[in-house]
């Protein structure tokens, strides 16, 4: 399932280092680049991020995975940066660089010490308008692109029940294909693909650029203007809005793949948070996901794992940050000896309990102290701070929102929790997928190889 964000962006906002929001500043290039500054003057380190606002939604059906292959892509040159330059330029400047592709967007960051930041941005920048995208060199990539599915979904029964659960739950909306991409899909790709997407997003007035770090934000912006200001925008062209029609009824799938144990997800279509000001029911959600699963007193664990022994494992899961429709995710392994369907009917008691009882004060009291007492150990991390920036811009919202938001789920009442779980939990809103273990082969499982970045 795609990461459970909105915890991770919010609650170091408790932290007093983090009410000051002023450190926080922002301006937009001439050509539409936003640059956002966040002042950290603890350590002379700096993190540079690039978000460009396309993922995996982005593709159109035929040819999935394009995304991730461009990220791939660019990191085989330019005409003034070599292949494989890049990533030795920031190696020897005593930095670390990576990228990630996921279904909302694509970032691409350096850490480095604060003097090697105008290195970042001229190598960043560079690639931003000028990558060499040859057939060749796609042709090599796209093989560890295709090795990287086999070895991380198809090869991995709870990834490839994950991928099938999405395509069955979603109709219309592109959440139904995988960030990674469909095996026919990445076998018919060309350059022409990769260019074409090149060109279409990645443009300065499609990005944001995230500096964190000990630097001054007036000397950070002249530098952005210097670097990316001189990169001429391109006119976007209109973005489809996919929606989601309602689902009419449950859905079950069972996926049969080699694995030792059973596994059980039941995944219920919920909003997501679009209006930080007016909206209540995805910070309840995230509030009813903490209920159920935010330690080990939680309902889940407690109950279904140590009470009752009906799985190993059990937890919820809740993401109202994404640029797409929302999920709230039920998933477990049954215990030895316990049944896929012992399980279900697990989860569906304490789903009735929640919808039929309501919470107590002391629960949502637990929930909102836990999540802050396991953030407060992340407000150390200058990439996590970037990060928040960079994921809320890049879905549509703005890090101006963070205190509201983080103000909003402090609010929540247990009779909101009670609510959000009698209206999204429930059968017409549910897709069920079940793993089916297979005999395992007994050969050894296929090694990742040629990938020289981390997705």
């Amino acid at each position: 399932m795609r990461a459970k964000l909105l915890g991770y962006l919010l609650f170091p906002l408790l932290l007093p280092a983090f009410a000051a929001h002023a450190e926080v500043f922002e301006q937009t290039l001439r050509n539409g680049l936003k640059v956002i500054v966040k002042e950290d003057h603890r350590a002379p380190v700096v993190v540079q991020q690039v978000w460009y606002r396309a993922g995996s939604m982005d593709e159109r059906t035929g040819s999935t995975g394009i995304a991730h292959a461009l990220e791939h892509m660019m990191f085989k040159g330019t005409r003034s940066v070599p292949k494989g330059e890049f990533s030795k330029r920031i190696a020897a400047a005593g930095g670390r660089e990576n990228a990630f592709t996921s279904s909302d967007y694509t970032a691409y960051f350096q850490q480095l010490h604060k003097s090697k930041l105008p290195l970042a941005m001229k190598l960043e920048s560079d690639r931003m308008r000028n990558l060499l995208l040859s057939e060749v060199e796609f042709g090599k990539e796209i093989k560890v692109v295709m090795e990287e599915r086999r070895t991380r979904t198809d090869d991995q029964p709870h990834a490839l029940l994950n991928e099938k659960l999405m395509a069955a739950a979603y109709q219309e909306h592109p959440y139904q294909h995988p960030v990674i991409g469909w095996m026919n899909d990445l076998q018919a790709l060309g350059a022409s693909d990769a260019k074409a997407w090149y060109q279409r997003w990645y443009t300065p007035n499609n990005a944001t650029l995230v500096v964190a770090g000990d630097v001054k934000a007036a000397e950070v912006f002249a530098l952005a203007r210097r670097y990316y200001g001189v990169i001429p925008a391109r006119k976007m062209a209109a973005r489809r809005n996919f929606g989601e029609p309602p689902q009419l009824g449950a859905k079950r799938i069972v996926v049969k793949a080699p694995a030792q144990l059973p596994h059980l997800v039941m995944a219920y279509h919920a909003p997501a948070l679009r209006d930080p000001a007016q909206d209540w029911q995805p910070y309840a959600l995230e509030v009813l996901a903490g209920v159920l699963d935010g330690n080990d007193s939680a309902r889940l664990n407690k109950t279904l794992v140590r009470e009752q022994q009906i799985a190993s494992s059990a937890g919820a899961g809740y993401d109202s940050t994404s640029r797409g429709p929302g999920m709230f995710v039920l998933e477990g392994t049954p215990s030895e000896g316990k049944s896929v369907g012992e399980l279900e009917a697990g989860f569906r008691e304490q789903v009735a309990r929640l919808v039929n009882e309501g919470v107590s004060e002391e629960e949502l009291k637990r929930v909102k102290a836990q999540v802050t007492a396991s953030e407060v150990y992340k407000r150390d991390s200058l990439f996590y701070q970037a990060m928040q920036i960079g994921q809320m811009e890049s879905i549509g919202l703005s890090h101006k929102n963070i205190p509201l938001i983080l103000q909003k789920i402090r609010e929540v009442s247990a009779q909101q929790v009670q609510e959000v779980a009698r209206e999204f939990l429930k059968d017409d809103n549910l897709t069920v997928a079940v793993l089916d273990p297979q005999p395992l082969s007994g050969k050894p499982k296929r090694k990742m190889e040629g990938a020289a970045h981390a997705h």
